[in-house]
């Protein structure tokens, strides 16, 4: 059974979170990115006017949530970043690029790939494509028939075991999500991908766990 790459879904959006995800063990750790009025925001709420946020009735004060150079600080250069732009402000991506540092590798993904042009010289940002829909998985599909990329996202319920192979001969790592229980982890490993996304810790460190007991039978074994 190969090792799977565990990924913290949005754990980066809280810096407690963060911290807890990196001494974890988690190969990842996700942070939403948008851009408003100058602010590059670490959040997924959705914007409810200037001083408030809010996710399913959840409402969040602005001032609460992190900045970017907030999470960079508290990342301490750990190259376990994961950010993922949203929205479709013209300035996020170029803002990123001149705020993240040259010395760390990062990863960047996005489901809006024109964004990603502004990372196309950081040659310490990895780029990840990242499909939700039908459509999105056509379009990455095709797009990876002519042109190569370190890594794509795909949502689990659009993958079969034959696309996996298929996207990663454009794709050096080929991820997915939602992975929230044993069931969906199971699934994950049936279509073969290298990663999965979650945001239950129980399936993650089911993952880890799994691996790390595989890692140890092995070593035993070669003694």
């Amino acid at each position: 059974m190969k090792r799977l790459l565990v990924i913290a879904h949005r754990a980066g959006n809280d810096l407690d979170t963060l911290r807890s995800a990196l001494d974890h063990g988690a190969d990842l750790v996700e942070a939403d990115v948008h851009a408003y009025r100058g602010r590059l925001e670490i959040r997924h709420h959705k914007t409810l006017g200037p001083w408030w946020l809010w996710e399913w009735g959840e409402l969040v004060r602005r001032r609460q949530v992190p900045e970017i150079r907030g999470l960079l600080t508290a990342a301490a250069g750990d190259p376990r970043l994961m950010l993922d732009l949203k929205g479709l402000h013209p300035r996020l991506a170029p803002r990123l690029a001149d705020i993240l540092p040259d010395t760390t590798t990062i990863t960047v993904c996005t489901q809006h790939w024109w964004m990603l042009s502004a990372f196309r010289d950081r040659a310490n940002v990895r780029l990840v494509l990242s499909a939700g829909s039908r459509r999105g998985l056509r379009r990455l599909r095709s797009r990876l028939r002519r042109q190569s990329t370190y890594g794509v996202c795909v949502h689990r319920r659009l993958l079969t075991p034959q696309i996996v192979t298929e996207l990663r001969h454009g794709a050096e790592v080929v991820l997915t999500w939602p992975v929230d229980s044993a069931d969906a982890l199971a699934d994950a490993r049936r279509l073969g991908v290298d990663g999965v996304i979650g945001k239950t810790s129980s399936a993650a460190q089911s993952a880890l766990e799994e691996d790390r007991g595989e890692a140890e039978h092995a070593h035993g074994e070669g003694r």
